[in-house]
């Protein structure tokens, strides 16, 4: 019976020094798998406040009431962009935007679409750009090995992509009452032969790149090489500067210096605004682009400005505070007038009133004594 005991306790013993490591091994898998359903719902319970507060990429709904779809052309020798640009080629772990993008696209990390000659972007499977044929098309030279393919960072040619296109939508998200820019895609152009000619290279979503650019730093002063922050806060703060040269409508125009278009075709009709009125016609001279330009910026900033009524006829204090010191100089006259003319209509008055209820002098006076009887 001591023997049938002891062999019992020995297998009990045995079964639960065998059971414990797999608990052990298991229990850090549940509490991962538990961690990261918490992260994940933290991240989707993010309130409004939180969004509106902190300047995100969020993305755009696409029911919202009123969106403007345009397009810009930066240049990035401005000093504005400058830090998208330098350096200007790759120099260890540090690159330009273009440099960065190349790498990505050819990894196959980032999807890269083709540059239509319309100007229009199309993100499907059959635009995609296929990275050997686009190294022939530019003439970058690559080799080719048992390893894969190999480029040299002096054949990558940032230094060249000195402009680019950036496709923005601004519109109103009636839940949050708010107005948002949102970058929607880039194009990268190479600029050759002096500047006589501009070749887009290709499309890509900011959606996919964003998430890359997140970990990209670019300096932001010449002054203080320590002020930096990211390319995708660069691009979410919408703190890049470029002109219009385009914007979606109805026909498909865009603006265009000396009757071209941008996009490489023969500029013809008028561009035409939300409510089919014509805007300023495209385009015969530099003047009227630029015209064309500010007419559209004004457009954008009029619906946002008068979205909660017409400021000008607003009866409020806040419209009282904004007068201009000589109108409430003038104001103030007026007042002091008006009080004069008052007083001076009441002094009148109480005189009137005297002399009508006063005696002539010369009445004689008669004195009454009463006497008792």
């Amino acid at each position: 019976m001591r023997r049938i005991l002891f062999i019992a306790t020995l297998l009990c013993l045995a079964q639960m020094a065998s059971a414990q490591p797999q608990t052990r091994r298991t229990q850090p898998k549940q509490s991962q798998k538990q961690q990261q359903t918490q992260q994940k719902s933290n991240a989707d319970n993010m309130t409004t406040r939180a969004q509106i507060s902190f300047p995100t990429q969020v993305s755009m709904k696409e029911d919202v009431d009123w969106r403007r779809d345009i397009y810009r052309e930066i240049n990035l020798l401005d000093d504005a962009n400058a830090g998208l640009y330098y350096p200007k080629t790759v120099v260890g772990s540090q690159m330009n935007l273009f440099a960065y993008m190349f790498k990505l696209m050819l990894r196959g990390q980032l999807k890269a679409y083709e540059y239509r000659t319309d100007g229009n972007e199309v993100f499907n499977d059959s635009a995609r750009v296929k990275p050997l044929q686009f190294l022939d098309d530019q003439g970058i030279l690559y080799t080719r090995s048992d390893r894969g393919m190999r480029i040299d960072d002096s054949d990558i040619p940032s230094e060249e992509v000195t402009v680019y296109y950036v496709k923005e939508s601004t519109y109103y998200d009636q839940r949050t009452a708010t107005f948002h820019t949102k970058v929607q895609a880039l194009c990268p152009i190479r600029v050759i032969d002096g500047g006589m000619e501009k070749r887009p290279l290709f499309w890509v979503k900011y959606e996919d790149l964003s998430p890359f650019l997140a970990k990209q730093t670019m300096m932001t002063s010449n002054l203080n090489n320590a002020a930096t922050m990211s390319v995708d806060d660069f691009f979410t703060k919408n703190l890049y500067k470029g002109s219009i040269y385009k914007t979606n409508n109805m026909q498909g125009n865009m603006l265009g210096g000396n009757g071209m278009a941008m996009g490489g075709y023969d500029m013809a009709g008028e561009e035409y605004d939300d409510f089919g009125d014509p805007v300023t016609p495209l385009v015969s001279t530099d003047s009227l682009k630029i015209k064309a330009q500010q007419q559209i910026e004004n457009q954008i900033q009029a619906f946002e400005k008068n979205m909660w009524g017409n400021q000008a006829r607003k009866d409020s204090l806040d419209s009282i505070a904004k007068l201009d010191v000589k109108d409430k100089k003038a104001l103030k006259r007026q007042k002091r007038t008006a009080n004069a003319k008052t007083t001076a209509t009441k002094s009148a008055k109480q005189r009137t009133t005297k002399t009508k209820t006063s005696k002539p002098s010369g009445t004689a006076r008669m004195s009454v004594r009463r006497e008792r009887h």
